[in-house]
């Protein structure tokens, strides 16, 4: 039957005494709360720099960046009943949700908790009028005690009511993501402390998912694997559900389902992580159901993927501009470029970030800039083929001074 036993490489990567239970991180408070500075620093240089007096925060993964708070982010992310301000020169409040001040108190970057104003619909419905006058009110008289007389505020997201409201009171509205996405680019050696254990519960995760991937499994019990590895080891949630398996594959981007598996089946993952301390462990992997070899064709995909990964790996560099890892970067073959992925690389921290650097077939959507020390970037690879299966790579790489470092190691499948 030309059964492959299951890679003890990959089971190494579950608890290191053998024993079923959920990692425990080695990260020190000294550690946490350096990077707590180091984060909130870059986004007040970044203020500085665009001449703003404050940013303004409503997406719960820049507040988080800023002052390392965190609550409900995902109900928050859709639902605007918590927010931050933080000046450039002078304090940084966290309008914390009703009955919540308590959750952060003592984080070293909050000068002080103050009860939001929400006037989504959802809060306020007919009181919606009512409610964004007294939320600008009091950002307004926030900003003329502590602005020094600038009128420019950078804002992540808001709804058209509140911006209005900030305008007629003659404030001018600065595009927050730009500066929130140039601080978070750049991380600190704390930063990368934290995220390479968000990358190690990952790859345990993988493990997991990759032990139960045995005929008879659905796509989903396969996937609850990971969610149970992160769950429990501090991590927080899962931005995707990206396990496919079979002709699932191809075309890429379904989530997972019902599916039973087949052995045999290539079975292909993305993670796209929030793990401990929030930060994204984004790897992709692929693998065969029932721990068989490959067949023909699913070597000959996976080791497409592979050469696409190692050149373009090898591309990154501080100094190299985007365009020119575009110019040198691996060129899909015809037969693959209808089932390819978009992007080459990407940034990440504690979600995706900036910068985006599309495959060569995509690339007049890129923008400009070059790979620093301190970006972490993944590397991308999909590769697929008119009736067949769909083979998706993914590693994280720290930018740095003299080239890069993987920030995975998961193993690859052997061909």
């Amino acid at each position: 039957m030309n059964v492959v036993s299951r890679d003890p490489r990959k089971r190494a990567y579950l608890s290191s005494d053998g024993k079923d239970r959920a990692l425990r991180s080695p990260v020190s408070p000294a550690v946490i709360d350096s990077a707590r500075r180091y984060r909130l620093a870059r986004l007040r240089e970044q203020l500085r720099r665009h001449d703003c007096a404050a940013a303004l925060l409503y997406d719960p993964v820049n507040i988080r960046y800023a002052l390392d708070a965190s609550n409900m982010q995902l109900w928050t992310l859709h639902n605007a009943y918590r927010y931050a301000l933080i000046f450039a020169e002078g304090p940084a409040i966290l309008f914390e949700f009703n009955g919540c001040e308590h959750l952060c108190r003592g984080l070293p970057g909050i000068d002080e908790i103050r009860p939001c104003i929400s006037w989504i619909y959802m809060a306020a419905a007919e009181n919606v009028e009512r409610q964004v006058k007294a939320w600008s009110g009091e950002i307004v008289e926030l900003l003329r005690l502590h602005g020094g007389g600038n009128r420019r505020i950078a804002i992540d997201k808001i709804e058209p009511l509140g911006l209005r409201a900030l305008e007629q009171a003659g404030y001018v509205y600065v595009e927050g993501q730009e500066l929130t996405e140039k601080a978070r680019a750049i991380k600190s050696a704390e930063e990368i402390e934290m995220m390479s254990w968000a990358v190690r519960v990952c790859e345990a995760g993988l493990a997991r998912m990759y032990e139960n991937s045995e005929p008879g499994r659905t796509e989903q019990e396969i996937w609850a694997e990971l969610h149970f590895e992160n769950a429990r080891s501090g991590g927080e949630w899962i931005e995707t559900r990206l396990l496919k398996a079979g002709p699932g594959t191809n075309p890429w981007y379904s989530e997972c389902s019902d599916y039973v598996c087949r052995e045999g089946d290539m079975i292909a993952v993305d993670t796209d992580m929030i793990g401990p301390y929030g930060y994204c462990a984004d790897l992709s992997r692929s693998w065969i159901c029932g721990h068989r070899a490959m067949n023909d064709t699913q070597k000959r995909l996976y080791g497409t993927a592979m050469a696409q990964i190692h050149h373009n790996l090898a591309l990154v560099a501080p100094g190299v501009a985007f365009r020119e890892f575009n110019e040198k970067s691996w060129q899909i073959p015809e037969q693959h470029q209808a089932y390819r992925y978009t992007l080459a690389a990407h940034g990440v921290g504690l979600a995706d970030e900036w910068p985006i650097v599309p495959l060569h077939t995509d690339f007049e959507t890129a923008c400009s800039g070059a790979f620093e020390p301190g970006m972490v970037i993944c590397v991308e690879s999909l590769i697929g083929e008119a009736g067949s299966e769909s083979v998706k790579l993914e590693t994280q790489v720290l930018v740095t001074e003299t080239g890069h470092r993987r920030l995975d190691s998961f193993p690859w499948e052997e061909t």
